[in-house]
C-alpha cells in the first residue's frame, strides 16, 4: 500500500503571488516544507502537483534542482490534477497537503495518516473539519478509490477546485473520520496567504529552524507564548471561504 503525499502548488496566488518560492535565509518556503516532510515515517513519496502554466515553470525548476517528483495539470480543476498525479505515481493512499504550509509539523502529518490507517473501511480522515490544529498544519488522508469516485462524479466548481469537499460533504457516500487535538490551537495562524503571514513564518523559521529543523507544534506554541506580540502580526487576516 503506497502512501503518496501530493502537495498542490502554483505561483498564481491571488493575495501573495509567488509566495511558495519567497525566501527565508536564502531558501524558498517550499524548501522548508519538504525538509520537514522528509522526516515522515509513513509517507513513501512526495509529489508536487503544479499547473501547466508558464509561470509555474519556476516550480518545476525548483523540483528538478531539489530532486522531488512533480506532476503538471489543470490550474482550475485541481481535483483532476490530484487524480492524475495519483494515477501516475500509483498511489493507494493520498495525503493532501498545500504549499502554503511551510512549517507543517511532520508528527501531526504522521498522526493523521496513522489514524486513517487504523480506522477500518475509512475513506477519508482530516484534522481540519473540526479544527483544533492551527491553520498551516492541515492534513487530509484518503483512499485512491474515494479520489477516483470524486473525480468521476463531482461537478460543482467548488468540488473541482478544492479536491476534497465532494468527499467530506457526502458522508452518506463516504466513511469520514475526524482527528482532533487534545488542546485547541485553532487560534494559531501558521499558513502563508498574505504578506503578514509571511512575516510571522519568517520570524518562526529564523528562531527555530537552525537549532532544530524538525521543530514541533509545541515548539511553535512555546515560542509564540514567549513572544505574544507576534499574534498581532496576522491575527486580523480572514481565511478565504470555499
Amino acid at each position: 500500500m503506497s502512501v503518496i503525499a501530493i502537495i498542490q502548488a502554483r505561483m498564481g496566488s491571488t493575495r501573495l503571488p509567488g509566495k511558495i518560492l519567497k525566501e527565508v535565509n536564502g531558501n524558498p518556503l517550499l524548501f522548508y516544507q519538504l525538509e520537514r516532510l522528509k522526516g515522515s515515517k509513513l509517507i513513501d513519496e512526495i509529489v508536487i502537483a503544479t499547473t501547466t502554466k508558464e509561470q509555474d515553470n519556476e516550480i518545476v525548476t525548483f523540483c528538478e534542482q531539489y530532486g522531488v517528483s512533480y506532476y503538471r495539470g489543470s490550474e482550475t480543476d485541481v481535483l483532476s490534477r490530484y487524480f492524475n498525479a495519483a494515477v501516475k505515481f500509483n498511489a493507494d493512499t493520498i495525503v493532501r497537503l498545500t504549499s502554503d504550509c511551510p512549517i507543517i509539523d511532520v508528527e501531526v502529518v504522521d498522526k493523521t495518516i496513522q489514524y486513517f490507517l487504523e480506522l477500518d473501511h475509512c475513506d477519508y480522515v482530516s484534522n481540519t473539519l473540526e479544527r483544533t490544529y492551527p491553520r498551516g498544519l492541515d492534513t487530509e488522508v484518503f483512499t485512491y478509490i474515494a479520489l477516483e469516485k470524486a473525480y468521476k462524479e463531482a461537478f460543482l466548481d467548488r468540488d473541482r477546485e478544492h479536491v476534497t469537499p465532494y468527499i467530506y460533504t457526502n458522508q452518506d457516500l463516504f466513511e469520514v473520520g475526524f482527528l482532533k487535538n487534545k488542546i485547541d490551537y485553532s487560534n494559531y495562524r501558521l499558513t502563508v496567504d498574505t504578506e503578514e503571514d509571511f512575516e510571522l513564518i519568517k520570524l518562526i523559521i529564523n528562531a527555530l529552524f537552525k537549532r532544530n529543523p524538525n521543530f514541533t507544534l509545541i515548539d511553535i506554541v512555546t515560542l509564540m507564548e514567549n513572544n505574544p506580540q507576534w499574534f498581532d502580526i496576522n491575527s486580523h487576516i480572514e481565511q478565504k471561504k470555499l
